[in-house]
């Protein structure tokens, strides 16, 4: 046989597939290239025609092989030109990659019908046939053209499949043809790949290095011999040193059959995989929601026979806090640390899944008794109490726990992790780093924060917004040197907690817009009060996530037509969790504006003073919480005479929040406190009440005065 080098047919032509099969097909076979250049033949082709053995070669065009065809007498009733015009224009409307037929008329008057079907990778495979004697036998006639199909159906089969590894055996399991990725594939030796070689041999090949069915040769060769005696399609999937090689069989009507080998190895694991991250997270490799969903629901049945199970939602405190300030590649971390934490606290048959942000669950099963959920939970928040270590930063968080108990709490799958997701929520408003049973109610409760939300989102386009003010009292002054401005929110009748609306509006990030509404208010409010009069606003650490913060400041300022220096932007700890430059360049920026910087709740926090290192503050506020023991702690009045001097030192006024008492405010005023704030001078003013106090001589003295808001 002889070929062209054109592309990958090269590399199909030199396969003994090739070799062996079109050689010896009782019929004529060519392959025209999509240029009508002649590509391969066999001997039976040349024979039709009549071609010499040297009169054509690799390559030569269509028309010059019809006009050697037409010399030598073949086609006589055309002429070399329409013959070639007629055969070329039936090869092009044929590119569908259907099988065409035709009849044409050789020398000595021979009929000979051709079969061409196209390639795009090919070209046209045309085979010729003479079928001279059976124009006058119908049956004969017939019967030829299903061996035709028949031997296309091996051609096809060969070029179709060259990819894979493919062998043809005939009806006595003996080699007829097979390619070089089959012998790749096996890594099989040269004298098993001549026609001829029995099956027994091959397969005794393949058990020698390595495929068995676990059992002795003869047993393996029967096993793959009754496999194939079956004669129907079949797919086995075999092992070879760690690979995985699909066979798939192809019985034929002659007893023989096909078979193409395929190593799937890598395809398996890609599947694996993907059914892998289907059901795990890609963070820490847990199950996900889904997965967790399944193994709930598988027991199910254990539970209604009576089995105990808990189901703990795990959510982690301040984490969003963290990812907002220190950034998304450190949050992800955090997660993956305390997902190794979690799971060390976990048994071999619990299931610990993380269900997406900071959320986690856990499965424990079986359970004697509540108490042993309360353990895991009570392991899990120590667990997460150390503190983290993260590249430069150390981090303290949290936990809070959620726990529904089965059967008691319910028996399916829904119903259970409603509960524990209940009871998380009730943990968190009991302070976090805690845990909480499911207690019948607690849905009110939840239901009782959508409906906070829900008001939330409309509550500024209504305006049930508003502001009041709390009076500072400057003691060397002895007067009102600044107001701070509290949110206060009326709906539906009553008058909502900035405690129960405020974590709602961090959360959903409508903090954003109505921190706008408040700054803008109180620089308006605080504009037509005495010009030594400062205004307090508080910032949550969510509108610091707001690129325009600098911005929105100074046109708050600008319509308001206020000086900046009598502004005091209060923040929390939490804003410098970690040296995030982004927030130390905003603070700048508003510091450069002539806005006074202030730290709120200052010794509650996390590392206070390492937070006074990061940016000089105006002011440090002493929290609430030192005054109630001020007088019953000895500790609590040294911390805030050491606050008091650590303001002195650096440069920072001190505020003392919480004066309830004349005891409290002459410790204060003889420990050098700058400020007070508190009932005893003032509680929140309503704006009129407020005008009326700066506009007095009250302004001035330490009067107890009465709630006016």
């Amino acid at each position: 046989m002889q070929t062209e080098d054109a592309g990958s047919l090269s590399e199909m032509a030199e396969a003994l597939l090739l070799d062996a099969a079109l050689e010896n097909i009782p019929y004529g076979f060519c392959v025209w290239s999509p240029q009508f250049r002649l590509v391969m033949w066999n001997k039976h082709y040349r024979e039709i025609y009549g071609f010499p053995a040297d009169a054509i070669r690799r390559g030569m065009t269509l028309e010059e092989v019809v006009a050697l065809s037409h010399r030598l007498g073949n086609h006589p009733d055309q002429s070399s030109a329409e013959f070639y015009e007629a055969y070329s224009a039936a090869l092009l409307a044929n590119k569908g990659g259907t099988r065409h037929k035709s009849q044409e008329i050789v020398h000595g008057g021979r009929v000979i019908e051709t079969a061409h079907v196209y390639s795009p990778a090919l070209g046209w495979v045309v085979t010729h046939e003479d079928v001279t004697d059976e124009i006058a036998r119908d049956e004969m006639i017939q019967k030829r053209k299903l061996e035709l199909e028949r031997q296309n159906i091996r051609l096809d089969a060969a070029v179709n499949n060259i990819s894979q590894g493919l062998c043809m055996f005939d009806p006595r399991g003996r080699l007829v043809i097979c390619n070089q990725p089959y012998a790749k594939i096996y890594n099989l030796p040269e004298h098993l790949l001549k026609p001829g070689t029995l099956l027994e041999d091959i397969l005794s090949h393949l058990f020698d290095i390595g495929m068995s069915a676990g059992g002795s040769r003869e047993e393996y060769v029967a096993w793959r011999r009754e496999v194939i005696a079956r004669r129907e399609y079949g797919k086995n999937i075999h092992e070879l040193n760690g690979r995985i090689i699909m066979m798939q069989h192809h019985p034929m009507k002659d007893g023989g059959w096909v078979s193409t080998h395929e190593d799937i190895t890598e395809q398996r694991q890609n599947e694996a995989r993907i059914r892998h991250l289907a059901r795990h997270d890609a963070l820490t490799d847990l199950p996900n929601r889904i997965q967790f969903l399944e193994e709930m629901t598988s027991v199910e049945g254990a539970i209604k026979r009576g089995e105990k199970a808990a189901v703990l939602y795990i959510d982690l405190d301040h984490f969003k806090t963290v990812n907002d300030t220190l950034g998304h590649a450190i949050g992800d971390e955090l997660i993956k640390q305390a997902a190794v934490r979690l799971w060390g606290t976990t048994r071999e048959s619990d299931v610990l899944a993380r269900l997406g942000g900071d959320e986690f669950a856990l499965l424990l099963r079986p359970i004697a008794s509540e108490a042993d959920a309360a353990k895991v939970a009570d392991r899990i928040i120590k667990a997460i109490a150390s503190p983290f270590k993260i590249a430069s930063h150390q981090i303290d968080i949290g936990v809070s726990v959620g726990i529904a108990i089965a059967p008691t709490d319910g028996d399916k799958t829904d119903t259970l992790i409603k509960n524990a997701d209940l009871a998380l929520y009730k943990a968190k408003a009991d302070g976090r780093s805690t845990y909480h049973f499911f207690e019948p109610g607690m849905d009110a409760e939840l239901q009782q924060r959508r409906a906070i939300e829900a008001g939330l989102r409309s509550a500024l386009a209504k305006g049930e917004l508003r502001l009041v003010y709390q009076p500072l009292l400057g003691l060397a002054e002895n007067r009102v040197t600044c107001v701070e401005a509290l949110l206060r929110w009326d709906h539906e009748g009553r008058t909502i907690s900035p405690v129960e609306f405020i974590p709602v509006a961090e959360e959903t990030g409508l903090i954003v817009p109505i921190g706008e509404w408040v700054l803008r208010e109180a620089c308006k409010a605080a504009a037509a009060w005495p010009g030594n009069v400062r205004v307090a606003v508080n910032l949550s650490a969510i509108q610091f996530k707001n690129r325009d913060l600098v911005a929105m400041v100074e046109s708050a300022l600008t319509d308001a037509e206020l000086s900046p220096t009598r502004l005091e932007l209060e923040i929390t700890e939490s804003l410098l969790l970690a040296e995030n430059e982004q927030i130390l360049k905003t603070l700048h920026a508003l510091r450069t504006l002539g806005v006074r910087i202030s730290m709120d709740d200052f010794g509650t926090g996390y590392s206070s003073l390492s937070y006074l290192r990061s940016f000089p503050f105006d002011k440090i506020k002493i929290d609430r919480s030192f005054m109630r023991d001020l007088t019953k702690r000895s500790d609590s009045l040294a911390i805030i005479k050491a606050v008091i001097g650590l303001g002195q030192s650096l440069g920072m006024s001190t505020t003392a929040e919480g004066i309830e008492t004349q005891e409290q405010l002459d410790l204060m005023r003889a420990h050098g406190c700058d400020e007070v704030q508190g009932f005893l001078f003032s509680p929140p003013l309503v704006p009129p009440a407020l005008e009326k106090l700066l506009g007095t001589d009250q302004a001035k003295k330490l009067t107890v005065i009465k709630r006016a808001s």
